[in-house]
């Protein structure tokens, strides 16, 4: 007795005694029963079921019955707490069909909703596996990932080929190169994508397609699947230089000017510019799209062609003096929105993020399984911030249009 009071004074004298509590063994807890109030609760509501089919409870002698239950079957149901044991009655002659789960589903809808997100949001099959078994106690194949994601497929055409709604006064076009299985042998597979700018500011992903073996052909009938869908009255177009869509563009959007890529071109230049003068070179090119107006740009372009000359770089200076030009289409365009359509940044971005989740891939089986996981990481990308935030605003443009119909009507 003595000892304990000892003990309990110096609790008192000292500092209040912390209770450690393993976190692990309450959730366990706590997951244990929830599994168990789950599994009462659907067993309960599969006994009621059975019943309502029986028009009476089981053992009960009614002259209105209609069958009686033989016995149970046992089924196993994953759900997010865990693994839940189902005894599903059997009836001697009707058909017992319930809404609670349907037949061979073994997962809760939102835990396959949970894996399939996890497979677009870009996480390997290998993790899928590895994070479903840690949360739920299951492990999943890869084929079972590969049979919950073709159950996207249908709602991904849809997405694909709903109507494009809104007038879109810029585009930015470019394509991603894909590897794909054909007939043993692996193929380059084209993809091309387009985003635009609404006239309220935001942006928007317009179309994807497996693109055709013609490059030209390829480009022509993914801006012809474009207009069929209303895509209609584009006035700019951002892309890299390729022959190609630049002939498909002016077929099927004659009225869209055709912005070509600073960043591309600066690119362009430096292949045929010696290593050790693309630091002096670099800023060169930038002073030309750093001009305030189109015509002291067009001026520095024939500076900036003779000092390449003088630095014997005539490749350089040609290429400069025959393709820069092409690169001031923004000028054309209220100046707050310079910085936007000078390069096809907005575009590239989003296909440095596809080639992240495509590379885990490496070779596709088919052309329908990289659309599809291209097209569901473009709706991924949609969802998230990029398409909730503002990129421009549009009120110079939209004045500049009320201004026009006032003045011609």
């Amino acid at each position: 007795m003595k000892k304990d009071s000892k003990e309990a004074g110096k609790m008192e004298e000292g500092k209040p005694q912390i209770i450690q509590i393993n976190e692990g063994e309450v959730h366990a807890h706590v997951d244990r029963l929830v599994k168990q109030m789950v599994e009462a609760m659907l067993n309960g509501i599969l006994d009621a079921e059975a019943d309502r089919l029986c028009q009476a409870r089981r053992n009960e002698r009614s002259s209105e019955r209609q069958d009686t239950q033989a016995a149970h079957f046992k089924r196993k149901l994953h759900i997010k707490a865990g693994k839940v044991v189902l005894k599903v009655p059997k009836l001697r002659h009707l058909p017992f069909e319930t809404a609670i789960i349907e037949r061979y589903r073994r997962r809760e809808i939102s835990v396959e909703e949970a894996m399939i997100e996890m497979y677009l949001a870009g996480v390997s099959m290998r993790r899928v596996e590895d994070i479903t078994e840690a949360l739920w106690g299951t492990r999943v194949s890869p084929g079972t990932v590969s049979n919950l994601n073709k159950k996207t497929y249908d709602r991904i055409n849809e997405l694909r080929n709903q109507p494009i709604e809104g007038h879109h006064r810029y585009v930015y076009l470019n394509e991603i190169w894909l590897k794909r299985n054909w007939c043993g042998e692996v193929r380059n597979l084209s993809v091309p994508v387009c985003i635009g700018v609404k006239n309220d500011g935001f942006r928007e992903v317009l179309g994807v397609v497996e693109g055709a073996k013609e490059y030209k052909e390829s480009w022509l009938s993914f801006l012809r699947h474009l207009k069929t869908r209303g895509l209609n009255g584009i006035e700019f177009a951002v892309s890299d230089k390729c022959m190609g869509l630049i002939e498909a563009l002016g077929e099927v959007y004659p009225e869209a000017q055709w912005q070509r890529c600073v960043v591309h071109f600066y690119r362009n230049v430096f292949t045929v510019t010696t290593r050790g003068k693309i630091m002096a070179v670099a800023p060169m090119l930038k002073a030309i799209h750093a001009q305030e107006d189109r015509k002291a740009a067009a001026d520095m372009i024939n500076a900036v062609a003779v000092k390449l000359e003088k630095m014997k770089l005539g490749k350089a200076a040609k290429m400069v003096r025959e393709g820069a030009h092409e690169t001031l289409s923004y000028y054309n365009f209220p100046q707050t929105h310079w910085r936007h359509l000078r390069t096809n940044n907005p575009l590239e971005r989003i296909m440095r993020k596809i080639r992240r989740r495509t590379r885990v891939v490496g070779i596709f089986p088919d052309g329908e399984s990289a659309l599809m996981l291209v097209v569901a990481r473009l709706r991924h990308v949609a969802g998230t911030r990029w398409g909730t935030r503002m990129y421009m605003s549009m009120e110079r443009c939209n004045e500049a249009i009320e201004e026009e119909v006032l003045t011609t009507a």
